[in-house]
């Protein structure tokens, strides 16, 4: 392969800018717009620059490399995908407004893929007709779309996003086992490889359905995840994804339910001053309505509801919070004293702290009014139990019972043993041994391509700019010619060496523009090493730089170039 041109920044389509860009809310969206690697389009629509488009390239690189080495085959399969396929597994409705829809001139119905998981399934559909056809992996890296109610953090949550997903496909549920293992481990390699601090976490399926489910986070403070890390065994996990075990306990001796008046208290912190107890000790009834149906929703009155939860737990039932007309029209419901006795047909959804055997102080329903003593499994039944409090630091680890410990994070990648939904609902078989059809199951793998630019850069970047790990760096060393024409001289000459022994060189060799702004220029770009023409290029001298370190060393150019080559 032929050595990369050296790349002049007298030529370079790049501005870099001083200041922060007034929308920007995070430090990627900063440096990546200041650094001339991105510039926003529209809200949430990105255009990649050259050197932005070196490293996300770099990034598509190291994730094909990796996906291949599993055995996996690229494809590229169209983003204008049709509606039949989606309508079918139900995910047309399902994605709401998120979707992006859009008609043809013949008024048919179509859409901007956001996975692909539908149009996989028809092609192998199409194209695997016997068990002899299968293992298999595929996969592609392409742009999805996503209609975000509110695009921000630059790259990190854009409408349009460039994303691997990969597909495997195998006739038995252990074949779907060692399929996910195989992506497992190749996600591993692919971010130690890019360089990211990553933890991986159980996960909740959400839209994309399915079994088991893990993600890969990266730590860091724009991220818009929360996740639990355990400091006492190897639990983690995203905070959806956290459920304690049922612990009934012995409510022998718990006198009888007895109302106690409490007027002008609606509140959790209003019911706690009064009687003069914790707010642990009450119990919190949300109102909500499912698909048009008034639910309940009991959590200990110290906890807040993780509506998160519960609307994963009643998708694709849309869920909404109850209005004024709402309690008009259903008076048994006093607001601020609702309590789970007596509901009638209002189903009754509890936190596992609200467990058998429980005893409480909450609504009596009636205004001013409170009972206490309200046993769970006594006075009232819950229909179904759901962890759906929000975690706290502190809580007890499933697993070990240590306080957890919470961390924001961007989601960077994620993997699904999806089982059988889409096959079911696109009736994807095949001819088994025995010449009888047999069910594929399948596993759903996607990475966050251009996400992960952004999260190394807020991983990685320090109060001077960028600061990119060698192997997704847009060049390996940046040359910096300060100023004289000696220098500038000098400066190409050394990038053209180093280009000849196979390094990629980023030189700066704008004239009027002083060695001041080069030298700040060089360190908010970010590339890893920095090679300075300057005071000594009389003398062949110049000066390496660590742009990690701050390291500093002066030597000669054959010097120079052995190092860098090394």
């Amino acid at each position: 392969m032929a050595n990369a041109p050296v790349q002049r920044m007298s030529q370079l389509m790049a501005k870099t800018l001083r200041d922060d860009p007034a929308d920007a809310e995070v430090l990627s969206h900063k440096l990546l717009v200041r650094a001339g690697y991105v510039r926003r389009t529209a809200a949430g629509i990105w255009t990649w620059l050259p050197l932005g488009k070196k490293v996300l390239a770099n990034v598509e690189r190291i994730v094909r490399e990796e996906m291949d080495a599993i055995g996996a085959q690229e494809v590229l399969l169209p983003a204008l995908l049709p509606r039949e396929p989606y309508e079918a597994t139900g995910r047309w409705d399902e994605y709401g407004a998120e979707l992006f829809r859009l008609q043809d001139r013949k008024g048919g119905d179509y859409l901007l893929g956001p996975t692909h998981e539908e149009i996989f399934t028809l092609m192998v559909k199409d194209q695997a007709s016997s068990y002899k056809d299968l293992p298999v992996i595929l996969y592609q890296i392409q742009t999805k779309f996503r209609d975000e109610a509110r695009p921000r953090a630059g790259i990190l949550r854009g409408r349009e996003f460039l994303m691997k997903d990969s597909y495997s496909f195998d006739l038995e549920d252990e074949g779907l086992a060692q399929s996910y293992a195989l992506h497992r481990q190749a996600y591993r390699k692919v971010f130690e490889r890019l360089g990211l601090d990553y933890r991986i976490c159980a996960a909740t399926a959400g839209a994309m359905g399915g079994s088991k489910s893990e993600e890969f986070l990266a730590p860091a403070e724009a991220g818009e995840d929360t996740f639990a890390d355990c400091p006492n065994c190897d639990f983690a996990a995203n905070t959806e994804a956290i459920a304690y075990e049922l612990k009934p306990v012995d409510a022998s001796g718990v006198p009888a339910a007895e109302d106690i008046p409490t007027p002008d208290t609606p509140t959790i912190e209003t019911l706690a001053a009064s009687l003069g107890v914790e707010a642990s000790a009450t119990l919190k009834n949300l109102l909500v309505k499912v698909d048009g149906e008034i639910v309940a929703v009991g959590v200990p009155g110290d906890r807040e509801v993780d509506m998160g939860k519960v609307e994963a737990h009643f998708a694709p039932a849309v869920v909404e919070m109850v209005t004024e007309a709402d309690f008009i029209a259903h008076p048994e419901l006093v607001r601020g004293y609702v309590g789970p006795q007596g509901l009638g047909k209002v189903t009754y959804v509890a936190d596992p702290r609200v467990a058998p055997g429980t005893a409480w102080i909450t609504g009596a329903n009636k205004a001013d009014t409170h009972a206490k003593n309200v046993v769970a499994g006594r006075d009232f039944e819950v229909d179904a139990y759901v962890d759906v409090v929000v975690v706290q630091e502190g809580d007890p680890c499933p697993a070990c019972g240590t306080g957890l410990k919470l961390d924001r994070a961007i989601e960077i990648g994620h993997i699904f043993q999806l089982g059988r939904k889409y096959a079911d609902a696109l009736k994807l078989d095949v001819l088994g041994q025995n010449g009888k059809p047999v069910r594929v199951t399948m596993g759903s793998y996607g990475i966050g391509v251009s996400r992960a630019v952004a999260a190394l850069a807020e991983q990685t970047a320090d109060d001077k700019g960028l600061c990119w790990p060698a192997e997704v760096a847009p060049a390996d060393v940046h040359v910096v010619a300060a100023g004289k024409a000696l220098q500038t001289e000098l400066a190409l000459d050394v990038s053209e060496k180093l280009s000849a022994a196979g390094l990629r060189v980023l030189v700066d060799d704008r004239a009027g523009v002083s060695p001041g702004v080069k030298f700040t220029d060089s360190e908010l770009i970010g590339v890893p090493q920095i090679l300075v023409a300057g005071r000594r290029a009389a003398e062949g001298v110049v000066e390496l730089k660590d742009r990690r370190t701050g390291e500093r060393e002066e030597l000669t150019v054959d010097e120079a170039v052995a190092r860098l080559t090394a």
